[in-house]
């Protein structure tokens, strides 16, 4: 599987071999392992595990003891173990270890929550883990939500008790730094107890109740901050760009009650694994000249000089060899200066990334652009996760290529059914019987009121929801000037199609749809969505996919021509230091970016947790880029798309 590697992150860097460790290391309060991918990082920690419990499992049992004594395992449940426990099954399947001396604790349960529901913490952890494996009924120990109030104190107590002498708990850390239901201002010597969920984290857990806040629970069951110091040794995951923000803080920052994972620097034996992109805000990730000695190439050396203009606030030009000394880089100018041959190199390269023409220009000098002129026009695909993440991400782009001529044709990769509201499902069959068409409203009434919260959706619903998705992407595609009877298409991958926001994980048959697609288009551009904070996991999956795709197809002639732009769409934008083009949309073209976006009316959900509609986050972001842009010194413009070419 193929999953290019962030440009920063590979090119140029600090330079760690023969840097001693405690140099590397010496802004990290807790150690912390950063690996190329979560699969090489999972990889890891079920070996630490793994060993642990061989090494468990040689020892004697006691004699005097009516039970045999066992390795005790906490676990953590969200995306973030999945693949844990995904490797660990693995493991146990190829008898490389056994759990018939293990026993398995949790560290939380929604109050009130039977364990058979499918939205407990109970249920998922035996789904995806303990009914795989070998382990002992007995020794399944996980908190339970199904308790009378009178029960709970005593409860809490006694599983308090037992919890605390763990030998080892593998857990997440929430955006906010939760640790369990453990919410800001949680005191370091908590225990197990019973807690009331803030709004932000029930809207967080919302998914798993149909993406209705009303419907998430109020209270919680949670291992204290307290219970978890006590554990013998604490192994805490972090996977994607979202969680950035709060590894920096429990790795570098204070210890605060506000970032409760932050209280963990507080444990003798405590690592943290996470990926490039967890671990990116990382100080020997994000500013590398303040650790050690680095590689300064070409790309390297533009991100520094755009961390410096923000750090001072000045353009390029503006920077003086004072600038550069007094903030750590002096070894820069030191192998690539002076300072006025630096700024000057860094301008011409920042410029060189704005083009008005993301197909390519005909006839143009392209040594400078970085897209090339021949062949034009350029067959084009834009691969959408979702069916509204190609307009919300790159939908100026995407009316730039169509108006100047380039075959473009988007790929919406998912039906995203599941992100339809019930509500909105019902009105728009009353639209359709309001038209004179099939009256199915009071059928498709009765369907809803039929569903079983944390099941999947009745396939009736997903497929009208999915028709609602369709027709909207279509009309978003019109609205673009593109043919949207021949040049959109759905792709329905197999893995969405659960009825839930719990994914398949991707099979030959979902890449084997792109590989069709790509064969038959053959194209000269490709556009991937590069955003990962989809807490479903949807976009790193169709990501995957897409390279997946053009590993298969990598001896075809088209392959070898074609180059590979990644765009975002919500979320967080790509660092300037990494833009290899940036597309100037002019007031107009925002203008029909904002009414592409509009046609998507499923997803003005009135239960949405985010504070704004997609068309006001996607113009705030491109707005941004552009004065991102003039700050350095370059042209003023309304507003930028930005992408990083990976192939």
């Amino acid at each position: 599987m193929i999953t290019p590697k962030r440009r920063l992150q590979s090119e140029g860097g600090l330079r760690e071999n023969g840097t001693p460790y405690d140099i590397i290391h010496r802004f990290e309060k807790i150690p912390t392992r950063v690996y190329s991918t979560e699969a090489e990082a999972v990889k890891n920690i079920a070996d630490h595990i793994v060993n642990a419990i061989n090494d468990f499992a040689q020892s004697p049992v006691d004699d005097f003891s009516m039970e045999e004594k066992t390795f005790s395992l906490g676990l953590t449940t969200g995306r973030s173990p999945i693949g844990l426990y995904r490797e660990l099954v693995a493991r146990y399947e190829a008898g490389e270890v056994s759990f018939r001396r293990v026993s398995v604790y949790s560290l939380d349960e929604f109050y009130p929550m039977s364990p058979e529901q499918p939205q407990s913490r109970n249920y998922r952890i035996h789904e995806e883990f303990i009914n795989k494996i070998d382990i002992r009924p007995e020794n399944v120990k996980l908190i339970t939500g199904d308790l009378e109030e009178d029960e709970l104190i005593e409860y809490c107590n006694e599983y308090d008790d037992a919890a605390s002498e763990m030998d080892l708990v593998v857990i997440g850390v929430g955006e906010q730094g939760q640790i369990g239901f453990n919410e800001a201002g949680s005191n370091v010597n908590s225990r197990t107890r019973l807690v009331q969920l803030s709004h932000q984290s029930r809207v967080a857990q919302s998914a798993a109740f149909g993406n209705e806040v009303v419907n998430t629970p109020h209270m919680a069951i949670t291992l204290g901050m307290g219970t978890v110091l006590d554990v013998k040794r604490v192994v805490l995951m972090a996977w994607g760009e979202d969680k950035a923000e709060v590894v920096r803080d429990v790795v570098e920052g204070e210890m605060t009650t506000n970032v409760p994972a932050s209280l963990l620097q507080g444990h003798e034996n405590i690592t943290v694994y996470a990926d490039e992109d967890a671990a990116s805000m990382l100080t020997r990730w994000s500013t590398p000249w303040l650790v050690g000695s680095c590689d300064w190439t070409p790309r390297f050396v533009r991100k520094a000089v755009t961390w410096l203009c923000a750090k001072v606030d000045k353009p390029i030009l503006k920077l003086t060899y004072k600038d550069y000394v007094k903030n750590s880089l002096s070894e820069l100018l030191e192998k690539c200066g002076p300072y006025d041959k630096v700024n000057i190199e860094v301008f011409n390269a920042v410029q060189h990334t704005i083009t008005g023409w993301p197909g390519g220009k005909p006839n143009a000098d392209d040594s400078t652009r970085p897209v090339k002129s021949l062949p034009f026009p350029k067959r084009v695909v834009i691969f959408s996760p979702h069916p509204d993440d190609d307009v919300v991400g790159m939908g100026g782009t995407l009316h730039r290529l169509i108006t100047q001529g380039s075959e473009v044709h988007v790929a919406y990769q998912t039906s995203g059914a599941v992100a339809v509201n019930d509500d909105v499902l019902l009105q728009n069959v009353d639209t359709a019987l309001e038209l004179g068409f099939e009256d199915k409203y009071e059928l498709t009434k009765s369907i809803i009121a039929s569903k079983v919260k944390g099941e999947p959706e009745p396939k009736e619903l997903l497929e009208m929801k999915a028709a609602i998705r369709r027709a909207e992407a279509r009309a978003a595609c019109r609205s673009l000037g593109l043919n949207d009877r021949t040049n959109a298409h759905f792709l329905n991958m197999p893995f969405y199609e659960t009825g839930s926001v719990n994914k398949e994980l991707l099979t030959e048959a979902d890449v084997q749809l792109i590989v069709d697609l790509l064969s038959e288009i053959r194209p000269h551009q490709i556009y991937v969505a590069g955003d990962f904070t989809d807490p479903h996991d949807t976009h790193r999956r169709c990501y995957d996919a897409v390279f997946r795709a053009l590993e298969k197809t990598k001896d075809e002639e088209w392959n070898r021509e074609c180059n590979v732009w990644l765009y975002r769409s919500l979320g967080q934008d790509w660092n300037l230091g990494m833009v290899d083009m940036a597309v100037p949309l002019s007031p107009g073209e925002l203008l029909a970016k904002r009414y592409a976006i509009y046609r998507h009316l499923s997803q003005k959900d009135l239960n949405s947790s985010y504070k704004r509609d997609y068309w006001q986050s996607a113009e705030e972001k491109t707005r941004n880029n552009a004065r991102l842009y003039d700050k350095l010194g370059m042209a003023e413009y309304e507003a930028l798309e930005i992408f990083v070419r990976v192939q």
